[in-house]
C-alpha cells in the first residue's frame, strides 16, 4: 500500500467533491439494472407488481418512475441517462437490459439470467469497466421461462448456462468503459471481444435518452435530442434539458443516428392508436431488428437517440467503439478523439490502479487483492437514483387522505415520504429497491473508499423525508411497515470511528444528527413491538425470512405472539450502540449526554435481564439445560412454550456486546455512579450478564447480554462443525437439524423445520432466500464483532475448542480470524482454481471467466455455492472490510478497543494523503490572505491591463488570455507570499502544512 501522484488524484477529487469544488459524483451507475416489476411501476388493482409492468413491456413502455439500461450512467437526478444496446442478428428484441424471471416464474423466486460483472469503479467514478457476456445464438427466453416453470422447489435452477448457449465460446466479452475528463467530460469506451471460433457480426447501440418527466399530467417542458452538424469522422447529439443545461454526445467514426421518443407505444400496450406521438420508445427497436424505418424519426430529433454501429468482429479478435458525453461543443472540444481521448483515459486506468494499491494492504495475494477490489467496485456500480414520491403515488392510486378519502393499497402510512436521491441498492436487478438493514451494512466497506457516501447514506434514512414521524425507519418498497433489526446505530457508530481514525478528528455533528434521530427510533421500538411491556420484543421476520417455524410476519396458528429472542437481543444490541454513542458525546462534546447514556445503559439492563431473569420463575429466553436462547410461544392464556430450533436467533444474542472506554470512570464519574448504584439495586441483573464496572485483559470495559459461562455453552454450538460452523462460515441453522427436525403441532396440522443448506424448499416469503442452513455474510460480521469485543474483555487466557472435538484451543480473537478465513475462502481460488462459491460448473474455470467474480446473496452452508441474487455485492461486499482489516490488526489493539481496532486498521491501510491538519491549515490560510490577495492583485492588474489594451489592440481573444495569465500569475504569487508569512507564524509547523502550502 503505497501511497503515489496518481493514487491522491482520485483523493483529491473525493476532497474536491466533498468541499463543493467540483461535481465529480454527479454522473454515475445510477441507472437500475430493472425499474419493470417493481412497486414504484405498479398501477394495478390487486398489487400485482411483477405481471402489471413485465420485461416485455419494458421495451415499448415509458416508466413513470426510473430508468434502467445495460452497464448504463446518469446525472444525480436520473434526466439523462446513456447505456448500451446489442443485436447478435437473432434475438427477437434488442438487448437493452437485462432479462430474468418473475417471483412466479422461477422456482426459487426472481432470479436475473445474464452474466455480466461489475469489474472496476473508483468512488468518484472517474474511471469504471464493466462486462456483459452477449450470446452469439438467440437467446431462450422461453426455454429458461418454461424449464423453470417446471422445476418444484427441491430442484435446482435451471440457468443460461445450462442451455449450452455458450459452449464452443459462441459469445461476446463486451466490455464497457467510463472515464472523466471532467465532472462534465466523460469518456466511453465499448471493446467487443469474439470469444468463438469464428468470425462473428454484432451490432452495437450506444444510447443516449431522457427520463420521461413530461407525460404525466404535468407542466413540463419536454427535453430534446437532435443531430449536430459535426467534422468528417464524428458524429453528434445535443441535448437540451431545462435543468440540465446543454450536453453533447460525440461518436467516433461515420455512422447512422436513430431518433425516436421515450413515450410509450400505447398502440401495443393499450390497442391505442399512437395519434400524438408516432415515434416511441420501442422505434429503435422496430427499426433494427424489423426494418421498420419509419419508426424513428427522419428529422433527426426525439428524447431517444442511438448510434448505429455494425461490427464484424474476427474470430478470436477485438474490436472498439468511443464516445464522449461531454458539455463542451465542439467548437470549444475541437478535437474529441484521437490523443486528447487516450490520454486522459490511460491516466485515469493508472489513477484506479494507484486508488486500490493506496488501500490494499501489501500482505494481500494477488487474488485477494483482486477480490476485495471488485467487491469494492460492486458496492460502487450499485448505486441507483431512487425516485418515489409517495404523496403523489398514494393520490395516482386513489389515497387523498387530505380529503378523507383512503384506500387499500400498500404504504398508504408513508405518505409523508419523497424519494429523490442516489441509493445504495442491495442487487440492482433482484432488489432495485433499497432495505434499510442492507443499507447499513453497506456502508461498512463503503467506507473503505468514500466514507463520505458512507455517512451520508445514513445520514439520509434518518432524515424527515424517510423516518416516518412516529419513529420508524422504512423497510422497502413491498411494505415499509416490515421491521429490520435495527443495526443503524451499529452502522453510524462503526462509520463514525472509521472517519474519525482517517482524519484524525470525529464528526460530532453527524453522530448528534443520528444519535437524536435513532432516538426517536428507539422510543417506536418499546412503544410498538413489546407486547406486554416487559422488555421482551417482537417484531416479525426481523430480516430473517423463514427461519421460524412460523411465518414470524402472520398471525400465529395457535394464537397469542412470540416473544422473541432475536428481537430482544436487537434491542439490547440497539441500546449499547446508544450507550457507546452517548458515552462519545459526553466525552467529546457535551456533558449533558450523561444522562443519555445512564438511560440507554439501564434500557440494556432491563432488556437484558428480560431475556434471563434469575428472579423469574417462568419459561424464559434463555434455556439453562441446552445452553442456548430459544423463542418462546406465548399462548393466549399467557402460558409459554420453548421452540426448541437451533438457529442464529439463538446465537445473536452474542451481538449484544459492547465496548466502553478504559477510562470511563475517570471522564464519567457521574454516569458510573449511577450505574454502580442501579446495579447494587437489581443484583439479579449482574449475575446473569457483564457490565462495565470491572476492566477486562486489555484494560476495557464491555456491556454484554453473556457473561463467560453463557457464552462458552453457546460457542459449544456455534464451533461444532455437526452444528453451526461450516467449511465457509457460521450456518443459519444448525446442521443437527438434518436429522432431527424440529417438529411442532398446532390445530391439526404439523409444523416442520430442518437443516436445508441451499435453495429454499418452501415458498415463505417468496421462496426467493433460505434462512434454514446457509451461510448469509452479514450475521458473519455481527457475530465476529462480537467476538473480538469479548476479547478485549476476556484476554487471551479465555479460549475454546475450534472446531469443537479438534484439540486446538484458541483465544476469541484466533476464533475471529478463523471465521473470516473461512469466510474469505469462498471467494478465494483453491488448489484446483476453483472458487466454492461459484459452483462446480467448469465454465467458472475458463480464462475469460475465472476471475470475475460473483458476490451472492447467500452461500451454501456446506458447499459454498453462491444462492439468491447474484449481484448482491451490497452486503455481501463487507468481504472488502474482512479482508482488509483482518490482515494487519494487532491483538494488543483488539485488547484495548475490541472492534475498533480493526476499523481502525482499515483507515489506516486507507488514510487520506491530504490530511485533515494541511487541509485545516490550507482553509485557514485560503481565508486569511483571499481579501487582501484580491485587492493587491486587481490594483496591479489594472495597470497591466492597460498596458496590454494598448499592445495588443482589437485582438480580444489574446487580450483575454493575457488578462487570465496577468491575473493567475499575480494570485499565485501573493498567495505564496501571504502563505510563508502565514507558515511563520504558526507556532508548531508540520510538513503536512508545508505539503498542502
Amino acid at each position: 500500500m503505497n501511497q503515489t501522484n496518481e493514487s491522491s488524484a482520485e483523493q483529491t477529487r473525493l476532497h474536491d467533491d466533498r468541499e463543493g469544488r467540483a461535481a465529480w459524483k454527479k454522473w454515475g451507475p445510477y441507472l437500475s439494472e430493472r425499474q419493470w416489476g417493481t412497486v414504484r411501476e405498479d398501477y394495478s388493482s390487486n398489487g400485482d407488481a411483477w405481471n402489471y409492468f413485465t420485461h416485455d413491456h419494458a421495451q415499448y413502455r415509458a416508466y413513470r418512475w426510473g430508468e434502467d439500461g445495460l452497464a448504463g450512467i446518469s446525472d444525480n437526478r436520473q434526466l439523462l441517462c446513456f447505456a448500451l444496446a446489442l443485436w447478435n442478428g437473432r434475438d427477437p428484441i434488442l438487448k437493452e437490459r437485462l432479462f430474468g424471471l418473475t417471483n412466479s416464474e422461477g422456482n426459487h423466486g426472481e432470479d436475473v439470467k445474464e452474466y455480466y460483472f461489475y469489474l472496476d469503479s473508483t468512488p468518484t467514478h472517474s474511471y469504471m469497466r464493466y462486462l456483459y457476456k452477449y450470446p452469439q445464438a438467440e437467446y431462450p427466453y422461453q426455454l429458461i421461462i418454461e424449464a423453470n416453470r417446471t422445476r418444484n422447489k427441491q430442484a435446482a435452477e435451471y440457468e443460461l448456462l445450462d442451455t449450452g448457449i455458450f459452449d464452443e465460446d459462441r459469445y461476446f466479452d463486451v466490455f464497457v468503459e467510463y472515464a472523466k475528463v471532467e465532472p462534465e467530460d466523460i469518456l466511453i469506451q465499448i471493446t467487443v471481444c469474439n470469444r468463438g471460433p469464428e468470425s462473428a457480426e454484432i451490432q452495437v447501440l450506444p444510447t443516449l435518452w431522457f427520463r420521461n418527466t413530461w407525460s404525466w399530467g404535468r407542466k413540463e417542458e419536454k427535453p430534446e435530442l437532435k443531430i449536430l452538424a459535426s467534422g468528417m469522422d464524428v458524429r453528434a447529439i445535443a441535448a437540451r434539458h431545462r435543468l440540465l443545461g446543454e450536453r453533447f454526445l460525440y461518436c467516433e467514426g461515420v455512422v447512422d443516428l436513430l431518433f425516436t421518443e421515450n413515450e410509450t407505444n400505447t398502440q401495443r400496450a393499450f390497442n391505442q392508436p399512437n395519434q400524438q406521438q408516432p415515434y416511441c420508445k420501442d422505434g429503435i427497436i422496430q427499426a433494427v431488428v424489423h426494418g421498420n424505418k419509419k419508426a424513428v424519426n427522419p428529422e433527426l430529433r426525439g428524447t431517444k437517440a442511438s448510434a448505429h454501429y455494425h461490427l464484424a468482429v474476427a474470430a478470436k479478435g477485438s474490436q472498439t467503439v468511443r464516445l464522449r458525453l461531454t458539455d463542451q461543443p465542439l467548437e470549444r472540444l475541437r478535437v474529441p478523439f484521437g490523443d486528447a481521448f487516450d490520454a486522459p483515459f490511460k491516466a485515469r486506468q493508472a489513477e484506479a490502479d494507484a486508488f486500490y494499491a493506496a488501500i490494499t494492504p501489501d500482505t494481500l495475494t494477488r487474488d485477494e487483492a483482486q477480490v476485495m477490489r471488485q467487491a469494492l467496485a460492486g458496492m460502487l456500480w450499485s448505486k441507483q437514483y431512487f425516485y418515489y414520491d409517495l404523496a403523489e403515488w398514494l393520490r395516482e392510486h386513489g389515497d387523498k387522505p387530505e380529503e378523507g378519502v383512503r384506500a387499500r393499497v400498500r404504504n398508504k402510512d408513508w405518505f409523508h415520504m419523497f424519494n429523490a436521491d442516489v441509493i445504495s441498492m442491495p442487487d440492482k436487478w433482484e432488489y432495485p429497491w433499497y432495505a434499510v438493514w442492507d443499507l447499513a451494512f453497506h456502508t461498512i466497506p463503503l467506507s473503505l473508499v468514500d466514507v463520505d457516501f458512507a455517512k451520508e447514506q445514513l445520514r439520509l434514512f434518518l432524515s424527515h423525508h424517510y423516518l416516518h414521524p412516529n419513529g420508524q425507519m422504512p423497510a422497502y418498497e413491498w411494505n415499509f411497515n416490515d421491521v429490520n433489526p435495527p443495526v443503524h446505530p451499529w452502522a453510524v457508530w462503526t462509520v463514525y470511528s472509521y472517519d474519525k481514525q482517517l482524519r484524525g478528528r470525529g464528526d460530532v455533528a453527524f453522530l448528534k444528527f443520528c444519535f437524536e434521530k435513532l432516538s426517536l427510533n428507539f422510543t417506536w421500538w418499546v412503544n410498538r413491538k413489546d407486547v406486554m411491556g416487559d422488555n421482551v420484543f417482537s417484531g416479525g421476520f426481523l430480516g430473517l425470512d423463514n427461519i421460524g417455524v412460523f411465518d414470524r410476519s402472520s398471525p400465529l396458528p395457535t394464537g397469542g405472539f412470540l416473544e422473541q429472542s432475536d428481537g430482544t437481543a436487537w434491542m439490547a444490541f440497539f441500546a449499547s450502540l446508544m450507550l457507546q454513542i452517548a458515552v462519545e458525546l459526553a466525552v467529546e462534546d457535551d456533558p449533558h449526554y450523561e444522562a443519555m447514556a445512564l438511560k440507554y445503559f439501564e434500557h440494556f439492563l432491563w432488556i437484558a435481564s428480560s431475556m434471563d431473569n434469575l428472579s423469574y420463575t417462568g419459561v424464559k429466553l434463555w434455556d439453562y439445560d441446552d445452553g442456548i436462547y430459544y423463542d418462546v410461544l406465548r399462548f393466549p392464556d399467557g402460558n409459554g412454550v420453548r421452540l426448541k430450533v437451533r438457529s442464529l436467533v439463538g446465537l445473536l444474542p452474542l451481538a449484544a456486546t459492547t465496548v466502553l472506554p478504559a477510562d470511563l470512570r475517570e471522564r464519567l464519574p457521574r454516569f458510573f455512579e449511577e450505574a454502580q448504584w442501579f446495579l447494587e439495586r437489581h443484583p439479579y441483573m449482574a449475575a446473569v450478564l457483564t457490565v462495565p464496572l470491572e476492566v477486562g485483559a486489555g484494560g476495557s470495559r464491555i456491556v454484554s447480554l453473556v457473561n463467560p459461562d453463557k457464552l462458552r455453552r453457546i460457542l459449544g454450538y456455534m464451533l461444532n462443525e455437526n452444528e453451526f460452523l461450516g467449511p465457509y462460515g457460521i450456518r443459519s441453522l444448525s446442521r443437527y437439524h438434518a436429522e432431527h427436525p424440529y417438529v411442532f403441532n398446532a390445530g391439526g396440522q404439523e409444523y416442520r423445520i430442518g437443516y436445508v443448506p441451499g435453495d429454499s424448499d418452501s415458498g415463505m416469503f417468496g421462496g426467493n432466500s433460505n434462512w434454514r442452513g446457509p451461510i448469509w455474510m452479514p450475521m458473519q460480521l455481527m457475530l465476529i464483532r462480537a467476538l473480538v469485543n469479548q476479547y478485549a474483555h476476556l484476554g487471551n487466557n479465555f479460549r475454546v475448542e475450534c472446531p469443537v472435538g479438534s484439540g486446538r484451543q484458541l483465544n476469541l480473537l484466533e476464533v475471529s480470524q478463523e471465521l473470516a478465513r473461512r469466510l474469505s475462502r469462498l471467494f478465494i481460488r483453491d488448489k484446483e482454481g476453483r472458487r466454492p462459491a461459484q459452483g462446480n460448473r467448469s465454465r467458472w474455470s475458463d480464462e475469460h471467466w475465472r476471475d470475475h467474480v460473483l458476490f451472492y446473496e447467500y452461500f451454501d452452508g456446506d458447499t459454498g455455492a453462491g444462492i439468491g441474487a447474484s449481484h448482491q455485492t451490497g452486503w455481501t461486499g463487507v468481504i472488502a472490510f474482512l479482508i482488509q482489516g483482518f490482515t494487519a490488526v494487532e491483538a494488543e489493539k483488539v485488547l484495548e478497543k475490541g472492534m475498533s481496532a480493526v476499523t481502525e486498521v482499515s483507515a489506516e491501510v486507507a488514510k487520506e494523503t491530504d490530511k485533515p491538519e494541511a487541509v485545516q491549515v490550507a482553509e485557514e490560510v485560503h481565508k486569511e490572505v483571499a481579501e487582501k490577495v484580491v485587492a493587491q492583485v486587481l490594483e496591479t492588474v489594472q495597470q497591466q491591463v492597460t498596458e496590454a489594451v494598448q499592445n495588443q489592440g482589437a485582438e480580444a481573444e489574446k487580450l483575454q488570455e493575457k488578462v487570465q495569465e496577468i491575473v493567475m500569475e499575480k494570485v499565485a504569487e501573493a498567495v505564496q507570499k501571504k502563505a510563508e508569512e502565514v507558515q511563520n507564524q504558526t507556532e508548531q509547523p508540520t510538513e503536512e502544512k508545508k505539503d498542502v502550502l
